[in-house]
């Protein structure tokens, strides 16, 4: 009988784990059957594939024959990818940070058989080091813990069960005002460092959500006249020295997912799919109005990375795959770096040039080897030259990839998808790259076709990997989902994008919505494998879904007319909105909702797609930007729903028309293309 039970898995990360001579089990009902059967507590182990530390633990006591026998003979042990259960992660996060520590990769925990938790930690070594006690007297101590003293056991997992009920019914109660925004972006502009961007110290995370919501402070400002403000210098200079910096593959494309200085230099050499997908979208929206010669070109890098390097297929279709990573060989960063021998051996006399520009030194600049980076100019060189440097990096690249190449977790996660829909439709509608607009529209059909196992029910699956959906949606899932869909419908006018999500938003309210309290789960209500419904609140590394609804949910209000999409957003707002000003420094996404909702703008191009002149009015609409605007395009035949500002209004003299709505009023009819850019400029 096998009694590692991980080999019948499709998750790259469990995969990683099937050879371990610990007896890991994945999480479900069964395994805790087991638990509550043999008297054991259970040990849960949950990471992902790109993670470093993960990766270190594994090979420290996992692949240990003596820790292996600990851990069999003393708990049932469980392993579970955190990308593929969110919301089982969610609960065991938010229980170690009750116990007062610090959560992440890999976390460690502790259960009773009914999946309560009693203790648990991140990383533990295999001898004791760090400040931290040796795996295995962890075990030996809980083991006996468990079994000599249940008193304890029982009142550390009735208090923690408390505290995870308290995670369903966060505070909320907040009151939003436009006046408000302001003040709490001047707030977090203390958190920024204005040397080096991103916010001060180290680790340095991208955020893209935070500094979207910074970005739109500068562009209220803009309004008002103001060319400069300290909110747009704050997200220029960020998006410059990561554009430059060495978190940023100069041969590759891509982005990293943070970097581990504070200099933006030495990255965490893992590249995630939803880092890259933010900053596109972030990258695009500062680019429509700076221009930045910078910015165009990592935008198309990394959007070249994404498909060339990313594409999960099946059916004709693809899709993206999660992540790159860190390490290869066993070595974190080894297939990056490079020596300066190395590049002058690819590049010949051209090297010096090369070198210059790059960072590259004789002793390098990290750990004796070399990251590029071009951080000490934060602009292009002239194009001649940047052509160039294009031809050297060829060179390098076509070496580095002769190299053993880090791990690539191919499964594909909607929600993340979801995201990179979005920000390819977006970029390609403003750099006029329809094959990006392509890419985005297979990508959601995709989705749709192969991660809805029951289409009678249009539920989604969260995950897709090695042909079969599995694991249920959460509530992000559907959140950047419906928003990819009502993204693609503002770019390509087609109405079956906005039909599916409707009916997403359907489905989320059916089995998210809290009745009791307003707002979210993060699961649905038929879950039936995990002990509490935690409520997202807060922005993380990817935006709190409860956020994204919100902006899906003041998309579906002015597209539809219909106030119950109104009422429910208003709703949300007060349900999650934190009650002091001060906190929602953690929830940018649902402050850039709640303006969203109170200002946007809808443009409206009454006219026949393959019409030049309409497409010549959706090509001035597309370069005046799409951030805070909703676009609707629809042909002459076709109507408005009723209650639309724009309902009733068609083309005027057979001509493509175009009408700018604020709020229930629109302006008047525009036909020609300068008016049309006049105005736009104008508001």
């Amino acid at each position: 009988m096998t009694k590692n039970l991980l080999g019948e898995e499709t998750s790259p990360y469990l995969l990683q784990h099937r050879d371990n001579p610990v007896h890991w089990r994945p999480w479900g009902e069964e395994s805790l059957a087991l638990a509550r059967e043999e008297n054991k507590p259970v040990l849960l182990s949950i990471g992902y594939a790109a993670c470093h530390w993960c990766h270190v633990m594994a090979h420290e006591s996992f692949e240990d024959e003596a820790i292996a026998a600990l851990m069999n003979e003393a708990f049932i042990n469980i392993k579970v990818d955190r990308e593929e259960r969110p919301d089982i992660d969610a609960i065991y996060q938010s229980a170690l940070q009750m116990m007062g520590e610090q959560g992440g990769w890999p976390l460690t925990m502790f259960l009773t058989p009914d999946g309560e938790p009693f203790w648990g930690g991140t990383y533990f070594p295999s001898t004791a080091k760090y400040g931290r006690p040796s795996f295995p007297d962890i075990l030996k101590g809980l083991s006996s813990t468990y079994h000599n003293e249940p008193d304890k056991i029982q009142e550390n997992t009735k208090a923690l069960k408390q505290g995870l009920q308290r995670l369903s019914r966060p505070a909320g109660g907040g009151t939003l005002g436009m006046d408000m925004l302001d003040r709490i972006a001047e707030g977090l502009l203390g958190i920024v460092d204005l040397h080096r961007g991103g916010t001060q110290g180290a680790p340095k995370f991208p955020q893209p959500s935070l500094f979207r919501f910074l970005w739109n402070a500068h562009v209220r400002h803009a309004r008002q006249g103001e060319d400069q403000s300290p909110f747009g210098d704050a997200v220029t200079l960020t998006l410059d020295h990561i554009c430059q910096g060495g978190i940023y593959d100069h041969l590759g494309g891509g982005f990293a997912r943070y970097s581990t200085d504070e200099v933006w230099l030495a990255p965490h050499f893992e590249k995630m799919l939803y880092d890259n997908a933010l900053l596109i979208e972030l990258l695009t929206d500062v680019w429509q109005k700076t221009r930045s010669p910078l910015y165009a070109v990592r935008i198309r890098e990394t959007i070249d990375w994404a498909l060339r390097d990313m594409k999960s297929e099946a059916g004709g279709l693809f899709a993206f795959a999660s992540a790159f990573d860190a390490d290869s060989e066993g070595e974190e960063g080894k297939f990056c770096v490079w020596s300066e021998e190395e590049i002058d051996a690819v590049l010949g006399p051209d090297s010096e040039t090369f070198k210059k520009i790059y960072d590259v030194t004789p002793y390098g600049n990290w750990e004796h080897k070399v990251i590029l980076n071009r951080s000490a100019e934060l602009s292009l060189a002239p194009p001649a030259e940047e052509e160039t440097l294009d031809r050297m990096r060829e060179k390098l690249l076509v070496v580095r990839n002769k190299r053993i190449q880090p791990q690539r977790d191919g499964k594909v996660l909607a929600d993340w998808n979801g995201l990179m829909i979005a920000a390819l439709a977006k970029a390609g509608a403003v750099f006029d790259v329809p094959d990006w607009i392509k890419a985005a529209e297979t990508v959601f059909r995709f989705v749709v076709d192969t991660m809805i196992p029951d289409q009678t029910t249009g539920r989604l699956a969260h995950t897709w990997c090695e042909g079969r959906p599995r694991h249920p949606a959460v509530l992000d899932d559907y959140a950047n989902m419906a928003r990819a869909a009502l993204m693609l419908h503002g770019v390509t006018g087609k109405a079956d994008f906005l039909d599916r999500a409707l009916g997403w938003v359907d489905i989320a309210d059916t089995h998210y919505w809290d009745r009791d309290g307003g707002g979210y789960f993060l699961s649905a209500d038929d879950t039936a494998d995990i002990i509490a419904r935690t409520k997202p609140v807060h922005d993380n590394a990817v935006p709190c879904g409860n956020g994204v609804m919100a902006d899906v949910l003041a998309w579906m209000f002015y597209l539809t007319g219909d106030a119950r999409y109104r009422e429910r957003a208003d709703a949300l707002l007060r349900a999650v909105a934190a009650p002091d000003p001060n906190q929602m420094g953690n929830q940018p996404v649902l402050m850039n909702a709640f303006e969203f909702l109170e200002t946007a703008t809808q443009i409206v191009l009454v006219g026949e797609p393959e019409d030049p002149a309409a497409a010549s009015l959706c090509a001035k609409i597309f370069d005046a930007g799409l951030d805070g605007r909703i676009i609707v395009q629809r042909s002459p035949d076709a109507d408005l729903p009723k209650g639309h500002p724009a309902e009733g209004k068609g083309a005027v003299d057979g001509k493509p028309t175009v009408y700018i709505c604020r709020g229930p009023v629109c302006g008047l009819p525009i036909t020609d293309a300068e008016a049309l850019v006049t105005e736009l400029n104008r508001i």
